[in-house]
């Protein structure tokens, strides 16, 4: 079985995102398809997705010095989805924080 959904992202960008045109970005599985992911958010959260995009952000090249010479490698390849809920639709990531 596939991971979808793996998490949230909260970051500065992504809560404007969220109060200004109720968009939602979470870390997803890199096989994950667009239909797959609307419908694991809608059963999750209990909303109505209207759109979904993804992106695929490519692992960045990492060396190391190591006592046996310099090691290169790559970090993981990640894919990010961005959710549109419907206007009436909100997702509580946080909580009530006060």
């Amino acid at each position: 079985m596939k991971t979808i959904l793996v998490k949230p992202l909260i970051t500065e960008k992504n809560t404007l995102l969220q109060e200004t045109l109720n968009q939602y970005a979470f870390e997803v599985g890199i096989k994950s398809n667009k239909i797959e992911i609307k419908k694991a958010i809608e059963k999750k959260f209990n909303v109505r997705v209207s759109h979904v995009r993804t992106l695929v952000l490519k692992g960045k090249k990492k060396s190391q010095m190591t006592r046996k010479g310099r090691f290169e490698g790559y970090r993981a390849d990640r894919k990010k989805a961005i959710v549109t809920l419907h206007k009436e639709d909100k997702i509580e990531l946080l909580g009530n924080i006060e």
